[in-house]
């Protein structure tokens, strides 16, 4: 699988929150030679599933976005819109945006606007419409839009919208390629919503029923400048795995099974906690009577932004710790 048409493909998909269907659809043309069955549930999780008889895995990553979604058309043309998942209003400003329709617009915030208060309320997407009969022609009430950046490599890096999490669907799909080599029972969901509360990873872990839970989630990183050391992991540190953030503390036991694994294997590991944020892990792992619920998490420099960073060789880290957790002796 190459790693960058692939990653080109998942970025360039349309699936804010509730609209990841067309996400669905590349995933699923791409996951249908590993697995043996794949499904979808009434939330629209993409559930990919290698048949096993022994302890039931369940890996999650979410193919929606965060987005903005259009909330009135003024006379003059202008749609404004509020936030679809967390979004720093500042961070987003005069980025160009594309709705499902293909009329794309750039994001702009209202003369006079306090920038350092600025919030969802103070932004508008300009059309370009003259009027408000052309922009409803345009765009409707309700419609959703996302960034139209593009993907680029920046020395062994990459620079793309929506890494978050396209980039941990990248890497459920080149884990599916490796060979099975386990009884494990192996199911590789894509989740919907999880920028708007986790919704999907609930209802996917409630009809799975796992012994094992892994969100795989990009991570915020310590190694900007002026970092306030709120988090733990670093750009080329390799596969960062979680040992808690506000929605989860993993069980020790498999935070060190995953470590003891990343060693064994030549796997370059870092430990990943966050004082804040969340991932599926949290929901996963208070499903039913409990899940012994873990994360691998890809460090991600600017999340939430139109130009989110991640190094490649941590991504390919991340495949081989996925992998490897996969095809591990488990016991139920």
């Amino acid at each position: 699988m190459d790693m960058m048409k692939v990653l080109t493909r998942l970025a360039g998909a349309f699936g804010p929150s509730g609209y990841e269907n067309e996400v669905s659809q590349v995933i699923e043309e791409l996951a249908q030679p590993y697995v043996d069955e794949i499904s979808r549930d009434a939330l629209g999780n993409l559930i990919c599933h290698r048949k096993g008889t022994g302890p039931r895995v369940m890996f999650s990553a979410h193919m929606d976005s965060i987005g903005l979604v259009a909330t009135h058309i003024d006379e003059k043309g202008f749609v404004r819109v509020g936030a679809l998942g967390g979004m720093t209003p500042r961070a987003v400003l005069h980025t160009p945006v594309r709705f499902r329709s293909g009329v794309c617009g750039t994001v702009c915030a209202a003369v006079g606007a306090d920038m350092e208060k600025l919030t969802a309320s103070d932004l508008f997407i300009d059309v370009g419409a003259s009027d408000e009969e052309e922009a409803r022609k345009l765009v409707q009430v309700g419609d959703a839009a996302v960034f139209n950046t593009p993907v680029r490599q920046a020395a062994g890096r990459v620079i793309a919208p929506c890494l978050d999490d396209r980039i941990a669907c990248l890497v459920l799909l080149m884990a599916m390629e490796r060979p099975a080599g386990t009884d494990n029972d192996l199911y590789f969901v894509f989740s919907v919503q999880e920028e708007v509360g986790c919704r999907g990873a609930k209802t996917a872990a409630w009809s799975i029923e796992p012994d094992y839970g892994i969100a795989v989630d990009v991570t915020a990183v310590d190694d900007v400048p002026g970092s306030k050391h709120l988090f733990s992991s670093v750009l080329g540190g390799g596969a960062a795995v979680k040992v808690m953030d506000a929605s989860v503390i993993c069980q020790p036991e498999l935070v060190d099974k995953l470590m003891a694994l990343g060693v064994e294997k030549g796997i370059p590991v870092q430990r990943d906690v966050l004082r804040s944020g969340g991932t599926d892990a949290g929901p996963i792992q208070a499903t039913r009577s409990g899940v012994y619920t873990g994360g691998i998490s890809i460090p991600c420099r600017y999340i939430h932004s139109p130009a989110e960073m991640a190094d490649l060789n941590d991504v390919r880290a991340c495949v081989e710790l996925a992998a490897a957790f996969a095809c591990c002796k488990l016991e139920r």
